[in-house]
């Protein structure tokens, strides 16, 4: 931990610091995060829709090994498909914030990926699209999940709920994705074929 952050500080401080970059994209990210979160920068959103203009968001990826794909939401406001989550409220710990979003957007209460645990597999910084434009500091934690699952999905969220190979042949187009989808799911492919190869 940083001996410069402490309380709700420190705990996003050490979930970003434990994040292993995948890329040299992922690198810069996380050394821009440790110095945000190191500096009196607020960190979580105040206010509706874009207060403070840059403000910590989580996403779950919710993973089915047996059929190797990823559950995917038809967000309305972002018009594209992208993975349930949200913004963190202040003072949260990001882990229960996304257990929380889980349960509100969908209904379901997933397992933490044996992988990761409770530590976000990837992180990024990104600038959303559409009105209210405002920059995302996201950690993508990852959950173990069975498409056959019920799931209830919130209609004011979400348009539809959708399972995507993650092998697809026809990739992850940003206009259609979180644009940095396609970047997530080479690192998430890689650490389950790395554990699989291991067995």
């Amino acid at each position: 931990m940083s001996s410069v952050v402490e309380g709700p500080r420190a705990v996003v401080w050490d979930l970003v610091a434990a994040v292993t970059p995948f890329d040299e994209r992922e690198a810069a990210d996380r050394r821009w995060m440790l110095d945000w979160i190191e500096s009196d920068a607020p960190l979580f959103r105040t206010e509706k829709p874009a207060t403070p203009p840059e403000h910590l968001a989580v996403y779950a990826a919710l993973v089915d090994e047996d059929s190797h794909s990823v559950m995917l939401v038809d967000h309305v406001k972002a018009k594209a498909w992208l993975m349930p989550g949200g913004h963190v409220d202040p003072d949260e710990d990001p882990r229960q914030t996304i257990v929380r979003e889980l349960d509100e957007e969908l209904r379901i209460a997933p397992s933490f990926h044996p992988l990761t645990g409770s530590a976000p597999l990837f992180l990024t910084v990104t600038q959303t699209r559409g009105a209210h434009s405002h920059t995302d500091v996201t950690l993508w934690f990852v959950f173990q999940a069975d498409r056959r699952t019920p799931i209830t999905p919130d209609p004011a969220e979400f348009s539809a709920v959708r399972w995507f190979e993650l092998d697809r042949e026809t990739g992850w187009a940003a206009e259609q994705f979180d644009p940095q989808m396609a970047r997530f799911v080479a690192k998430l492919s890689q650490t389950l074929d790395r554990v699989t190869a291991g067995s």
